[in-house]
């Protein structure tokens, strides 16, 4: 069986996040046809397009790692009703220089996750639009809003079984979009 690479962003750099949990989650429930790889981005200078005549390396490395990927899943907590500077920098990393756009027309699927009861709405939504601009065809259903985090995970990061549930369907719809879009 052929995989698809699918490249997992994280929004949240904090080792124990919600977020890093959901993707652990992701991963495993996974169907056979998708390979699910965290791409870190914490480690990304920020972006200044005076550096684009000498890049520096892991701006290089994350751009090579996108292009190599068959797809893309942002997981991200809400900062400030919006998504955290550190996957901005990682999405305008991506985007230069405009005519190798890293991003472009990679399979896209959108997990917000936060503790309060909107699942972190506003970053979900925000996202969405910066991945329109950089050519991220976002799948749109199922829409994955995950709030009260804080309750959904047990002491070793697992899912309870309603929400493994929906994220196995999730992960499932993602696996038909990637398909439909890369065959």
């Amino acid at each position: 069986m052929v995989h698809k690479k699918i490249a997992v962003l994280i929004g949240s750099l904090r080792r124990e996040s919600y977020n890093r949990k959901m993707a652990l989650n992701l991963i495993e429930l996974a169907p056979e046809s998708l390979k699910l790889e965290i791409l870190e981005i914490g480690q990304l200078p920020m972006y200044n397009q005076d550096l684009e005549e000498n890049p520096p390396r892991e701006w290089v490395e994350f751009r090579q790692h996108l292009k190599d990927s068959d797809g893309v899943i942002f997981i991200t907590p809400e900062y400030n009703r919006s998504i955290p500077g550190a996957l901005k920098n990682a999405i305008d990393v991506g985007s230069r220089p405009l005519q190798d756009n890293a991003w472009a027309g990679k399979p896209g699927a959108v997990i917000s996750v936060s503790m309060g009861s909107l699942g972190a709405f506003g970053a979900n939504h925000h996202l969405r639009q910066s991945l329109v601009t950089v050519n991220v065809p976002v799948m749109p259903q199922p829409e994955a809003y995950i709030g009260g985090a804080a309750k959904l995970f047990d002491e070793n990061g697992k899912l309870n079984e309603s929400t493994r549930e929906f994220v196995k369907k999730f992960i499932l719809s993602y696996a038909d979009w990637v398909d439909h879009l890369r065959s």
